[in-house]
């Protein structure tokens, strides 16, 4: 089909290039420089979606990104498609597929919009009260029947080929707005030689004076000063200007998050061009040119196809020659909508009458409206609005009489809303004018300031002169000017004077007057949510849903506020505004994904080691940000048979095991000994040099924070481990308390992760195999004890020799530096193989560690477990004065009877793993409520013992040693007995060899 109504003379759309597309299967042809909304309008097409909740029809409401009803689907291909997309937005390209969303079977018969029958069953908060019985239908009908019903459109199936990018950017000044307050901030910004960058996401600078057709057609110099600017800023060499660019997020410290549209527009995109790309500016100084957006009537069927804000009328018409309909009707409380009447009356449209909700006198564009021969009707609503699948008339209702008018579209406007969306986010504080009843900015939380409509300027003399100023501001001075103002005599959008309002409502008269589209609510839900007990206008827009998901409040915020206050009795300010998060428009997964996506998907840390462990075709796990080897299969070895066999091998000969990832920090100065004195329980003041001894930190809570072994390397200096995952927060611990609480005591912290390989040397041969490598250590039983640390070298390298072991068996740590370690653990491999050690993973490294009672923090604490709840009362010195923790651990709570303690269980059958997080209960077969003991933290398969081991977090653990209790798995419940977490080697004999 082509456009057949489009108006001649109007539009800026290039109409010797034509552009085909096809929406829900069926083809039309637009032109360069349409976007999907306008190009449906000119073909006729108004109905392109249906609601939410009760699956009425929609059509298109504005023409920008505000719309709420016109989401689509976009597609290229089968792998190119994108859900929930604006057709307000969306920028028209040759082969370019649409479908609507949210209906079945078709658009225009949809089986859903039943609901809309029955939709008095589902009032505001419906959710909250029903699907409650009965419980046994939960799962099979309530919870399947919400989720195919939740969200609007369907997730893409196949994998995205595009790219998408990211940069980061600085400048002096950033502006959010190319519109002319935006442009003449921009243009005086220039002059300065700053950095400067402007974003707007219009294709196109200037936006709202080329919608402005009173003002175009005036035969002032309004184009042509909009043009001077434009040339102006895209000339300057201090100015980047990016168009297609939203401004989704303010954040802290000027920091403003942008997503520009790179290939949106386009049907063939250059193979290496990214889709979108995410901006991150830091800029000094931030203007605000936002603009306002304008406020729909409510009236009862105010959603139907062909129902629009004037503003958009007018807008498809001055930019892309669109007729919104043949005969027009005009609802308002404002100016503005006489402007767009007068408008469309020039083009040729019909308007066969205005329907002022205001009383008194007309102004002087509403005379002119009359001049023109339109019909004007104060102090008067719309009653009714007539037609389905869109607008075929509306019934005025006028000092109780009312007429019918024959009409295919509706024009509304409400007045306008400042666009504080960024201004919110930045963290500033609103203030409410009662003289025009709008929300303007007020209190300024960063270096930033709002201008033109979005400050609420109505003048365009005025809109200029706040620019000039503003930008002088942005590059060093506030002091105001008194800049040259063009001939340019219209006035900005101003707010108006009513809100509008659902007259006629009432119990014999019930009506659907919509305050936010997207989320199918209306007036009366507004209203029965405060009547239900709901008084804070959060609460209502929770109850409700209005104002949520991707409208964010922009054309539903200020009426629900409105018809709140007025049902609460209060005034708007008392209510308060809802807060306004990001992103102010949807924003792609891609976008914020960029580059992090395939083996970059997440951040992946690999030691020095890994390309062996790969080579020996090792499983791998996440650990932390770590890819540490699982477990070493051979054979065709399952999981189970691999860790048995490194398990049983080095117990009886000797394992290797890569524990390069374990968070390494170096604490050194004068006062080292004593900072590790108040952040740890342990004693360390008495720690001889070249001895090592196991840690505990503690929260100032008393709870266990981390763990490891820490090597007193010299009087001043020591060499601290910690848990793979626990390395940047135990760093950030003692940052914080040494430049906080301990500012005075002379130490220095490095984070010495990456620069040590770390490799593990267990069990009983593992002296024979190391002893040959080790230079400058004297390597004897006594000379290098259990717990010991000696500095030397091993393959002619620096290494951090530790004496000590995680298994139970006799061990060693080697530190080396991280260029060193592939070589090293060659040059033990090849020691070590021939006489059978083998490699192990993580796996075999939990099942080793846990048959010795081995916690591991994180696993078998859970952030509210003292040292003396894990058994560790004797890693608390007693004669310290002071510790992080201390007194945290003398609180009642943390020493009464019946804590969780740590302890072992045995499966009395001798033969079942219990399930890791499985609850432990007092009764075999409980027919009442449980009363719930703990859990289990950590359970294995020990091949060594030939029986499961695990550990538990028990009420009261110890003083229940021998008792039975009982862990409910998923076939069945199993008997365990309460131990001690030590199942192989109590006496600890076989560290020493």
């Amino acid at each position: 089909m082509t456009g057949s109504n489009r108006i001649a003379g109007y539009g800026e759309v290039s109409r010797s290039k034509p552009v085909t597309f096809t929406f829900d299967g069926k083809t039309y042809q637009g032109f360069e420089g349409d976007t999907l909304a306008s190009a449906l309008l000119a073909n006729g097409v108004h109905l392109v979606g249906r609601s939410f909740k009760y699956h009425r029809p929609r059509g298109f409401l504005s023409a920008g990104p505000e719309e709420p009803n016109a989401l689509v689907g976009i597609s290229r291909d089968k792998t190119r498609s994108q859900p929930n997309v604006r057709a307000t937005i969306q920028e028209l390209y040759d082969g370019l597929i649409a479908e609507s969303q949210n209906r079945w079977p078709s658009l225009t018969f949809d089986v859903g919009a039943v609901n809309d029958r029955f939709s008095r069953l589902f009032p505001a908060g419906f959710y909250y009260k029903t699907f409650m019985w009965p419980r046994s239908a939960w799962d099979k009908l309530y919870e399947p029947f919400i989720r195919r019903a939740a969200g609007l459109g369907h997730s893409p199936t196949e994998a995205d080929p595009d790219r998408y990018s990211n940069r980061y950017a600085h400048c002096d000044l950033l502006i959010v707005g190319g519109g002319l307050s935006g442009l003449t901030a921009a243009s005086e910004a220039a002059k300065s030689g700053k950095s400067v960058i402007l974003c707007d996401e219009n294709p196109v600078l200037g936006t709202g004076l080329r919608s402005d057709l009173r003002t175009k057609f005036s035969g002032k110099s309004a184009r042509v000063h909009l043009n001077k600017l434009i040339e102006t800023v895209r000339s300057a060499e201090n100015i980047q200007v990016l168009t297609r660019t939203t401004a989704f997020s303010y954040l802290a410290q000027n920091m403003v998050a942008l997503a520009e549209r790179v290939t949106e527009h386009q049907a063939s995109p250059e193979s290496d061009a990214p889709r979108e790309r995410l901006w991150q500016v830091r800029a000094q100084k931030v203007i605000l040119a936002t603009g306002a957006i304008e406020r729909h009537m409510v009236f009862d069927g105010n959603d139907k196809p062909g129902v629009m804000l004037a503003n958009a009328a007018q807008t498809f018409l001055a930019r892309y020659g669109v007729a919104v309909g043949a005969k027009v009707g005009v609802y308002t409380a404002t100016d503005t909508a006489y402007a767009a009447a007068i408008a469309l009356h020039q083009a040729g449209i019909q308007v066969p009458v205005i329907v002022d909700a205001r009383s008194g006198t007309l102004s002087a564009i509403g005379e002119e409206a009359r001049l023109l021969g339109i019909k004007v009707v104060n102090n008067a609503f719309i009653k009714r609005v007539n037609g389905r699948l869109r607008v075929q008339s509306m019934v005025v209702e006028h000092q109780g009489t009312r007429e019918t008018f024959d009409v295919d579209a509706i024009i509304t406007s409400a007045g306008w809303t400042p666009s504080l969306h960024l201004f919110s986010q930045s963290r500033g504080k609103v203030a409410w004018d009662q003289e025009t009843r709008r929300f303007l900015p007020g209190d300024y939380a960063q270096e930033c300031q709002s201008i033109g409509a979005c400050n609420g300027t109505d003048t365009i003399a005025e809109l200029i002169s706040e620019a000039v100023s503003a930008a002088r501001w942005g590059i060093g001075s506030r002091a105001r000017a008194k800049p040259k103002i063009p001939e340019i005599e219209d006035e900005v959008p101003a707010s108006g004077g009513m809100i509008g309002a659902d007259k006629g409502a009432g119990p014999d008269n019930p009506v659907k007057a919509f305050v936010d589209f997207q989320n199918d609510v209306t007036a009366k839900d507004i209203r029965l949510a405060v009547k239900e007990g709901f008084h804070s206008i959060e609460h209502v827009k929770r109850y409700t849903t209005t104002g949520m998901a991707t409208d964010q409040g922009k054309t539903s915020n200020l009426h629900g506020l409105a018809i709140a206050a007025e049902a609460l009795g209060k005034d708007i300010p008392e209510v308060g505004l809802t807060t306004f998060r990001a992103p102010y428009t949807p924003v792609s997964f891609g976008t914020f994904v960029n580059h992090n996506k395939g083996e970059l998907f997440d951040p992946t840390r690999k030691t020095s080691i890994h390309d062996w462990a790969v080579e020996q075709g090792a499983a791998f796990e996440p650990v932390s940000l770590w890819q540490r080897a699982w477990y070493f299969p051979q054979d065709g070895e399952d999981m189970h048979a691999a860790v048995a066999r490194e398990c049983k091998t080095t117990r009886k000969i000797a394992g290797i095991f890569d524990a390069s990832t374990l968070g390494k920090i170096e604490v050194v100065g004068p006062d080292a000994a004593e900072f590790m004195n108040r952040l740890y329980t342990n004693s360390w003041t008495k720690l001889g040099v070249g001895r090592l001894k196991y840690g505990i930190m503690c929260r100032e809570d008393g709870f266990i924070y981390d763990d490891g072994v820490v090597g007193r390397l010299g009087e001043n200096r020591f060499h601290v481990t910690t848990t793979t995952g626990g390395a940047p927060r135990v760093l950030n611990h003692m940052e914080d308390y040494l430049q906080t609480e301990f500012p005075d005591l002379k130490v220095w912290l490095t984070s010495t992760s990456e620069q040590w390989a770390v490799i593990a040397v267990n069990g009983p041969k593992a002296r024979e195999i190391i002893a040959p490598l080790v230079e400058d250590i004297d390597f004897s039983p006594d000379a290098l004890p259990h717990m010991s640390v000696r500095e030397g070298k091993i393959c002619g390298v620096p290494t951090r020799l530790f004496r000590m072991s995680f298994t139970g068996e006799m061990g060693f740590e080697i530190n080396v530096p991280s260029n060193y370690g592939r070589a090293v653990w060659d040059a033990i491999w090849d020691r070590g193989a021939p006489i059978g050690m083998v490699p192990y993973g993580t796996e075999t490294m939990h099942v080793l560690r846990a048959e010795k009672g081995y916690i591991i923090v994180g696993q078998d604490t859970d952030g509210t477990v003292t040292p003396h709840d894990a058994g560790l009362s004797w890693a608390i010195a007693k004669s310290k004065p002071d510790f992080v923790g201390k007194r945290g651990l003398e609180r009642p709570d943390l020493k009464a009877d019946g804590r969780p303690q740590l302890v072992g269980l045995k499966s009395l059958d001798g033969k079942t793993v219990l399930e890791e997080g499985a609850q432990i209960t007092n009764r075999m077969n409980p027919s009442g409520p449980v009363d719930i003991q703990g859990f289990v933290t950590s359970s294995y398969w020990s091949e060594t013992l030939q029986s499961p081991v695990a550990m538990a977090l028990v009420n009261g653990g110890r003083s229940k040693m021998g008792e039975t209790l009982f862990v409910p798995m998923v076939n069945e419940t199993h008997k365990v007995e309460v131990c001690d977490t030590v199942f192989l080697d109590k006496e600890g004999g076989r560290v020493h060899g």
